[in-house]
């Protein structure tokens, strides 16, 4: 540091040090203090420094007044030292610090609200190897300058300051201060992974439970069975976690009375609307990761194991519901084990002191591939690499996918192949434009290979059973743009995609398609104190002609959408059939009417009606535990030509229902370890829906319980 920069730091610290004795004499109460009948606002202050202007921490100052009594202070690392709430009189000072010699002041008067102001050098006890602690100047800096003039000690009072005349000054050259010792700067931990928080902390006084001493299910409760400390060595941790999950659901949906009827008397072509599904994931995670258990370090290798037990029960009130043979009734009780996850990872590569870095993971892993899910959100094994650069500002994905198939009844993989590669690319841009908003590219590719598969059902899902069923293959290639943030008080999400590519057999078309659809969605949302306002629009395109060999309705790859109400919409959280079709119009936990068997075992429809939904919502923090949902969705067909050609249906108007929806979660320990989400949709049908479906009311009332330890 040059002498003007450690003259500038000196007087900044003798600022702050006066400024810090006026808030003292304005009755805050120090404590050190000599004797207990002392005087608010008089006081002895000062700063003790080496000979080159440094402060100088350690040094053991005494103050001794006129009747011999005395009290020590200690400096701190800056060098600053105070004695606050004296008597008036006559006082003297007597500094010692070991490798320095000592110094005394003597003869210092205090009147009644004085503050006297003391500033000293004191210089190091010379010991023969001084000059082995200079460091060489660089060559390029050129010759040395001579010294300046070392500016003289000070001595002044806030009020009335008596003149001292400084401590004579020689000029001479000075050795540096020592070192400190490692005593003197670290404190010896043994075990740096055990230390002890504070067992009966509150953050706030008579709210809240205490957050390390309390319930089993405390999540702070530190073990090394949740990575809290490392099982071997310093750096390898293992992380178990168990999560379950409990799903009810009471609905109605549209469901024909067929020759198997449940009612043998039945004359309608419905049967009866209501089902109540209930299942219980239960997963069990194993992560073994070598590294740091900080944020933003990557772990430089992992193993991660998760399988998932899924147990499920279906009634409903009609036959050919829970199977395709009528035979079966009406309940069903199933059970299925599935790997959900089941990967390594090696970080191959750090690329700056940033935690940029290259990473690769191979096997059974999650993947969601933008913002909110439109395109692809699944669980599968391949490969990816990933990381990013430019201290964290850009973020890529390459990934590779081999599909599995799916269990019907929980939706869990299976260990079987099912004849679809999935290739992923995509890179993020934080604080594009403006701090606060991330924009990304991506680029999807379907390679969907001929197929012939029942489901556990026994339904047909691969040909669509439409006219003519010919297993046929699909090459989609998606180009994205999506983005998510905030300008200002605004916050915003949208994304558009446009898909080209071929379908070697439409079986509505009943013929080879040209694939060329678009996707559009965009969310703008203004938090207000506790709420939060929100408005948004989707739009699918529609194939105007589903004859004309030109594909032009969109469909995605695995969508799992959470935009436009998500849970709290009944058209994207219940998937509602086609009669006498063998497709869905719209699969559960999906936006795109897209006329396929099954989002999850179908193949990709790109000649479908589109949708246009228009939706505004509000979020309403009630508590901190409890949040509230109100969700008002209006849907319409954007084009109805693939409707009619499918039913054999002509006029079939363009208007789906006005969808609403109302609920909540509630977090009962504060955080994600329970959480409670609970609501009520409803599908009022406009004439579009009355036209190929009913005009009776849809609705559903469901429960989701979580637990994650």
């Amino acid at each position: 540091m040059t002498t003007p920069a450690r003259r500038r730091l000196r007087k900044a610290v003798w600022t702050l040090s006066l400024a810090l004795i006026g808030v003292a004499a304005s009755g805050q109460v120090p404590a050190e203090r000599i004797p207990r009948q002392g005087l608010p606002g008089t006081a002895i202050q000062g700063i003790v420094s080496t000979e080159d202007g440094l402060g100088l921490g350690g040094v053991a100052v005494v103050l001794e007044d006129s009747g011999g009594k005395s009290v020590t202070a200690t400096t701190a690392g800056d060098g600053v030292f105070r004695f606050l709430n004296l008597t008036p009189g006559a006082y003297q000072v007597n500094a010692t610090r070991e490798g320095f010699e000592p110094f005394t002041r003597a003869g210092i008067q205090l009147a009644a609200g004085d503050v006297f102001a003391l500033e000293f050098k004191m210089k190091a006890v010379p010991t023969g190897t001084e000059g082995l602690r200079e460091i060489p100047r660089q060559p390029d800096l050129g010759p040395k300058p001579p010294p300046g003039p070392e500016e003289p000690a000070v001595s002044s009072t806030y009020r009335n300051l008596p003149t001292e005349p400084p401590p004579g000054d020689t000029g001479e050259g000075k050795p540096l201060s020592p070192l400190p010792t490692d005593d003197q700067v670290f404190n010896a931990v043994p075990n740096r992974w055990d230390y002890l928080f504070p067992t009966d902390y509150h953050r706030y006084p008579n709210f809240e439970v205490p957050y390390v001493k309390g319930h089993w299910y405390d999540p702070f409760n530190r073990n090394k069975l949740k990575g809290d400390y490392p099982i071997l060595g310093n750096e390898t941790f293992l992380e178990l976690t168990f999560t379950s999950n409990t799903i009810a659901d009471g609905r109605r949906l549209p469901t024909p009375s067929g020759l198997g009827s449940a009612n043998a008397n039945a004359a309608q072509f419905f049967g009866g609307f209501g089902q109540f599904f209930i299942a219980e994931n239960m997963a069990f995670s194993f992560n073994l990761f070598h590294g740091d258990t900080a944020s933003f370090r990557p772990p430089d290798w992992r193993i991660q194991l998760t399988p998932e037990i899924n147990v499920n029960y279906l009634a409903a009130q009609e036959n050919g519901v829970v199977n395709y043979d009528v035979r079966k009734g009406t309940t069903r009780l199933d059970a299925h084990l599935g790997l959900q996850e089941g990967f390594v990872e090696v970080k191959l590569k750090d690329l700056s002191n940033q935690y940029d870095f290259v990473s690769l993971r191979m096997g059974v892993q999650s993947f969601t591939s933008d913002f909110r899910g439109f395109i692809f959100s699944d669980q599968e094994p391949g490969i990816r690499l990933y990381g990013n650069f430019d201290s964290n500002r850009y973020q890529f994905n390459l990934a590779y996918f081999a599909m599995l198939e799916k269990d019907t009844n929980s939706g869990l993989n299976t260990m079987a192949y099912r004849n679809q590669q999935v290739m992923i690319a995509n890179l993020y841009r934080q604080d594009f434009i403006k701090p606060g908003y991330t924009i990304q590219a991506s680029f999807h590719y379907d390679k969907d290979d001929p197929s012939f598969q029942y489901d556990t059902d026994n339904f047909l899902v691969r040909p669509a059973p439409i006219g003519n069923v010919v297993p046929h293959s699909i090459r989609a290639y998606y180009y994205g743009l999506t983005g998510d943030g905030h300008f200002g008080k605004l916050n915003i999400t949208h994304a558009f995609y446009q898909v080209l590519g071929t379908d070697k057999f439409n079986e509505i078309a009943d013929k080879k398609t040209s694939i060329n659809a678009q996707m559009a969605a965009v969310e703008l949302s203004l938090d207000k104190d506790w709420l939060r306002y929100r408005l948004s629009f989707f739009y699918a395109s529609g194939d105007k002609d589903p004859r004309d060999g030109s594909a032009r309705g969109f469909d995605t790859i695995f969508d799992n959408p959470n935009f436009a109400g998500g849970a709290f919409s009944f058209f994207n959280s219940e998937g509602i059939r086609l009669t006498s079709t063998g497709v869905g119009l719209v699969s559960p936990d999906s936006l795109v009417p897209d006329l396929r068997t099954s989002k999850s075992e179908g193949q990709a429809n790109f000649v479908n009606p589109g949708l246009f939904l228009y939706n505004a919502g509000v979020d309403i923090d009630i508590t901190p535990k409890l949040r509230g949902f109100i969700n008002f969705n209006m849907l319409r067909f954007a084009r109805t030509e693939p409707l009619e050609l499918l039913l054999f249906q002509s006029n079939i108007h363009a208007g789906i229902g006005a969808d609403s929806g109302i609920g909540f979660t509630y977090r009962p320990p504060l955080s994600e370890n329970i959480v409670i989400t609970a609501g009520v949709d409803t599908l009022v049908p406009f004439q579009g829906l009355r036209d190929i479906s009913t005009n009776r009311v849809l609705f559903t009332v469901f429960t989701n319980v979580r637990f994650k330890f």
